[in-house]
């Protein structure tokens, strides 16, 4: 037997112990490395304690490098829970491979509700955008990122101009965006805890990203597992891909057999990677990004 299917025996049983007595995402923080990035936590991009967000810079670049893509980050959960510091194994491995990433919080239901927090997420892409320089980071070479909740954030900011237009920006100013597992697609709302943040049953139309793709719309990676059982991956992921496709907007759609809706964004974490290729497939997409 080769020595790295034999770590992985040796390692996975005590992975999963791990994970059974602790919170999964504190397990994947304490088993992710952090030696190839510097962390500079708790900077605020607005007003109160859910607008702030943590950077993490590589602590070198590649040779021939002098300056690094940025990647801003959302997590999800279902808009009503998520904190930044538990995907620093995020922020960790975008890093690792000379990318500069931003964690950010958001406010979150029941302190508001659509389409608030999305103004939250395009005031943290402006501020990703103006402080990059800071961190080593390129703001010519601009990247959306999020999963689940997430991406549905990420999506709104990369396809409806109205979010970035109150920062004094356009949806041109991404070189792209990365949506994993993300919610693009999804009315009449069946989740009752989302009912709410979409003031269901009057949840507005133009709340779904599937909406607002033209022509002029970033290029995507959209991931997904292909046995998700929270968000249908042939409606959401299947659907905006085609919707881009028809617009000509370059689109590349990935689906991994071998994660579910939790575990995709878990597969970015070292111990994790061997469920699926998701940060090379994303270091490829924002280091060698398609042309718009």
């Amino acid at each position: 037997m080769s020595r790295s299917p034999l770590m992985l025996l040796v390692a996975l049983p005590l992975l999963l112990l791990a994970l059974a007595a602790c919170s999964p995402l504190t397990t994947l923080n304490a088993l992710s490395p952090g030696g190839a990035s510097e962390r500079t936590p708790d900077l605020a991009y607005g007003d109160g304690p859910r607008r702030k967000l943590d950077v993490y810079r590589p602590r070198e670049l590649p040779a021939g490098q002098t300056t690094a893509p940025v990647v801003v980050f959302f997590y999800g959960g279902n808009w009503v829970d998520g904190e930044r510091a538990d995907y620093a194994f995020v922020g960790r491995a975008l890093a690792s491979r000379g990318i500069v990433a931003v964690i950010a919080d958001y406010r979150l239901y029941p302190e508001v509700r659509y389409p608030d927090f999305l103004k939250d997420v395009a005031q943290a892409v402006a501020w990703a955008r103006q402080h990059a320089p800071q961190y080593g980071g390129d703001p010519q070479r601009l990247f959306v990122m999020g999963h689940s909740a997430g991406a549905y954030n990420a999506a709104m900011i990369a396809l409806d101009p109205r979010w970035l237009a109150e920062q004094g920006m356009a949806p041109s100013v991404l070189r792209g965006w990365i949506g994993m597992a993300g919610p693009y697609d999804f009315l009449p709302i069946e989740n009752p805890t989302t009912k709410p943040v979409f003031h269901f049953p009057a949840t507005p139309p133009a709340s779904q990203p599937v909406y607002h793709v033209t022509a002029a719309a970033p290029p995507a990676l959209l991931i997904a597992a292909r046995s998700d059982r929270l968000v249908d991956p042939a409606r959401n992921t299947g659907h905006l891909a085609a919707a881009l496709r028809a617009q000509q907007v370059p689109v590349k759609e990935l689906y991994y057999d071998h994660v579910s809706h939790t575990t995709l964004v878990a597969s970015l974490a070292a111990p994790m990677r061997w469920l699926a290729p998701t940060l090379d497939d994303v270091a490829a997409f924002v280091l060698t990004p398609p042309a718009r």
